[in-house]
C-alpha cells in the first residue's frame, strides 16, 4: 500500500509541467557546458564545470529513476525506445573515463545528452518518430534521385570535362558539381562557363534543377507531411484511449489534416 502511494507520487511528479520544464532547463545547461569547455579556461573554472557536469549526470539518473518508479507496469518503461535511449546515455555518462583513452567517447556521450530534449518534449518526439517512419519511403526517392544524378554526371563528364577538368574531370567531381548546382551555390558561374563552348548547355542545368530541386524536393515534403499527419492521428488516438474520450469523426480528422497542411505550407 505504501509502495503504491509512492508510485502515484512519482507518477504525478514525472507528469508535472514544472518538473518537465526544470528537466529541459538542465538539458540546456548541459548543452551550454559542452560549449563552454571548448574554450581555454582557468583550472578552477574547469574544475567547477566538471563538478557541475557530474551533478547534472546524477540529476539525470534521479530523473530516470523517478520515471521508472512512476510507471505502473515496469516492463512498459522499456517498451519505449526513448526511455532505453535516455537510460543508455545516462548510464554511460556515469562511467569515469575522463582521464582514460575513452575520454573522447565520454565527451561525445555528454554531447548526445542534448538529444534527451526530444524524449522530454512530445512535439519533438512526434517529429522524430515521423522522420524515422518516413525513412523507408524517402530511401526510394533518394535512390531515384541518385540515378538522375548519375545520369547527368555521366553526361556532364562526357561533354564538359575539357571545359573545366576541376569540375567535370571524372564522375565523382561531376556529382559534387551537380550537388553544388542543385543547392544553387554559384551555379550560374558553372553554367556560363560551359555555355561558352556549348551555348545550349543551359537546357542541361535547367532540366536538372527542375527534376532535383523542385520535383524531388516536393516529393520529399509530401512524404514527410503525410507521415506527420499519420503520427499525430496515432498519438491522438492513444491519448483518447487512455482518457476514455470519444474518437473524432472522419470529418473532424479531415478538417484537422487540412489545418495542419495549411500551417506547414505557410511555414515553408
Amino acid at each position: 500500500m505504501k509502495f503504491a502511494r509512492m508510485q502515484q507520487q512519482f507518477d504525478r511528479l514525472r507528469r508535472n509541467r514544472l518538473f518537465e520544464a526544470f528537466v529541459i532547463l538542465v538539458i540546456l545547461l548541459s548543452a551550454v557546458l559542452v560549449g563552454i569547455k571548448s574554450y581555454q579556461l582557468d583550472e578552477r573554472v574547469l574544475a567547477a564545470i566538471i563538478l557541475l557536469d557530474w551533478g547534472i549526470t546524477l540529476f539525470f539518473l534521479l530523473e530516470i529513476a523517478i520515471r521508472f518508479l512512476g510507471e505502473h507496469r515496469k516492463r512498459d518503461f522499456f517498451k519505449s525506445g526513448w526511455n532505453i535511449f535516455d537510460t543508455l546515455i545516462v548510464s554511460v555518462s556515469l562511467i569515469p573515463i575522463q582521464d582514460s583513452e575513452l575520454a573522447l567517447l565520454g565527451r561525445l556521450i555528454r554531447i548526445f545528452r542534448v538529444l534527451r530534449m526530444i524524449s522530454i518534449i512530445p512535439e519533438l518526439r512526434i517529429l522524430m518518430n515521423s522522420l524515422l517512419k518516413a525513412l523507408p519511403q524517402l530511401g526510394y526517392v533518394c535512390l531515384l534521385m541518385f540515378i538522375i544524378f548519375y545520369i547527368y554526371a555521366a553526361i556532364g563528364t562526357s561533354f564538359f570535362a575539357p571545359v573545366n577538368p576541376a569540375l567535370w574531370g571524372d564522375i565523382a567531381r561531376s556529382l559534387l558539381t551537380l550537388f553544388r548546382v542543385m543547392t544553387f551555390e554559384d551555379w550560374t558561374d558553372v553554367m556560363y562557363e560551359t555555355m561558352r563552348i556549348y551555348p545550349l548547355s543551359w537546357l542541361y542545368y535547367i532540366s536538372f534543377i527542375f527534376l532535383t530541386a523542385f520535383a524531388f524536393l516536393n516529393m520529399i515534403i509530401g512524404i514527410v507531411v503525410k507521415v506527420i499527419e499519420e503520427e499525430q492521428r496515432t498519438v491522438q488516438a492513444e491519448q483518447q484511449a487512455k482518457t476514455g474520450e470519444p474518437q473524432p469523426s472522419r470529418r473532424q480528422l479531415a478538417q484537422q489534416i487540412a489545418e495542419l497542411r495549411t500551417l506547414i505550407e505557410r511555414k515553408l
